[in-house]
């Protein structure tokens, strides 16, 4: 079972994936860092000084007026926090519009360099096809050149075309 566990392990795939999450982590305090210290600031300029993060709605429950979300929570009260909701819209949408962008840059590049390829071989000549069909044909006419159809013994040698009975193939 721990070599099971080890064959696991060492396959890309699951490498990939360890290494796309520890990205991903560092990837997302960098979103959070955008939306509260960039984005936050502007639509709070907009809108008048609204810190968005802080926004919430008692909805039942006593707290005091003016009180920071984190003071309105610990108070037991419910609230709606639509605040933090927002926050956390805005951060998906910008990880959503960065993989986005992240993903057609790698298909550009793979597409390009399919188009490499793709003149690379092209350029490199006839296809496998078309060089052992040329080496059949030239086998062939070997053949048919190293035995003549009819000798001066009256032995006839098959032709490539030929069954082994004889006759001819169609």
């Amino acid at each position: 079972m721990i070599k099971e566990f080890r064959d696991f392990i060492a396959k890309g795939n699951v490498m990939d994936m360890a290494v796309g999450i520890i990205i991903g982590a560092a990837f997302t305090a960098i979103v959070a860092s955008m939306v509260d210290d960039i984005i936050q600031p502007i639509l709070g300029l907009i809108t008048g000084g609204m810190d968005f993060s802080g926004r919430y709605i008692v909805l039942r429950g006593d707290v005091p007026d003016g009180a920071p979300l984190a003071t309105a929570r610990d108070s037991g009260a419910a609230i709606w926090a639509y605040g933090s909701f927002l926050t956390a819209v805005i951060n998906f949408l910008i990880i959503a519009f960065v993989v986005f962008l992240l993903v057609k840059g790698v298909n550009r590049i793979k597409d390009a360099a399919m188009r490499k390829e793709n003149a690379e071989a092209s350029a490199a000549g006839p296809s496998s096809e078309a060089l052992l069909a040329e080496i059949r044909d030239l086998l062939a006419a070997e053949r048919a050149s190293a035995y003549p159809a009819s000798s001066s013994s009256g032995v006839t040698a098959a032709s490539p075309s030929a069954s082994p009975t004889g006759s001819e193939v169609s």
